[in-house]
């Protein structure tokens, strides 16, 4: 499956078992490209492989079989090139804010005076520029993802790999953050992949929705989300908007039934 343009990132033939006495085959092979600045969103059942497969494209993960390459080239662990945020905002509790950030710029040969403009810059980026003293126990939320995602984007990565970056935030901290991240994939000319739960955010926020199937993962449908930019809240109310939403919700539930016999109120079928 593909989205238009030049594939910035491809993924080919990716399946990934988990090895044990009782071996876990979380992926199923499966081929995806993403185009340059294109958005993509990932969404499924909870152990369906939606984070597995995004941390195999940070080289987080070996596959067990199967390539990722960004622009052309085969990926052998983290890069540069890909910045990965996720719902847990892993700062290191003992920095500032823009320590944090300056951190992740060591050993890029940058002076330190280099590091702290460019610590500086992204903080004013993602709205923070009256916080870079303050230590993480002291910033909210989303505050603190806000300080996860100028430290990802830092070093100007090529693609943005975001795990439930706004799972733990309340409603409207998380609609603001939607806003904020849409602001800054198109200044920055990024191209993002995306997990999620949330659907209606999915909807919001993509070019492009792609649901999994259950485990083993497989790319079950990729849904084109069509519908002008910018998109705000009134959006969600449109017929064409609850025509998507309503598909990718039917999709998902399709899987969590066939997890879950009965699951959809009818009785399930006898066992034999």
């Amino acid at each position: 499956m593909s989205g238009g343009g030049t594939p910035l990132l491809a993924i080919e033939g990716v399946a990934k078992t988990f090895p044990g006495r009782q071996p876990v085959e979380a992926l199923a092979p499966l081929d995806l490209t993403v185009g340059e600045n294109e958005f993509v969103s990932i969404v499924g059942t909870s152990g369906c492989g939606k984070s597995t497969l995004l941390s195999i494209v940070a080289g987080l993960i070996e596959p067990s079989a199967g390539t990722v390459r960004v622009a052309g080239r085969p990926i052998s662990g983290p890069g540069r090139d890909r910045g990965v945020v996720f719902q847990q905002y892993t700062l290191l509790p003992w920095l500032t804010a823009r320590q944090n950030i300056e951190f992740a710029l060591k050993g890029e040969g940058r002076s330190a005076a280099e590091r702290r403009r460019i610590a500086d810059e992204h903080l004013a980026l993602v709205g923070l520029a009256g916080f870079a003293d303050a230590l993480p126990r002291s910033l909210s939320g989303g505050m603190k993802q806000r300080v996860a995602i100028a430290r990802a984007l830092c070093y100007r990565p090529r693609i943005l790999l975001m795990d439930e970056p706004f799972g733990a935030l309340d409603a409207q901290t998380r609609l603001l953050m939607q806003e904020l991240l849409v602001r800054i994939w198109e200044s920055h000319r990024l191209t993002v992949l995306f997990v999620t739960h949330d659907v209606e955010e999915a909807v919001t926020i993509s070019d492009r929705v792609l649901v999994m199937s259950n485990r083993p993962g497989r790319i079950k449908e990729e849904v084109a989300i069509p519908l002008p930019r910018p998109r705000d809240l009134d959006l969600q109310e449109t017929p064409e908007f609850l025509r998507l939403r309503h598909r990718i919700l039917a999709s998902i539930r399709a899987e969590a039934v066939a997890i879950e016999p009965g699951f959809d109120g009818a009785p399930a079928a006898p066992r034999g």
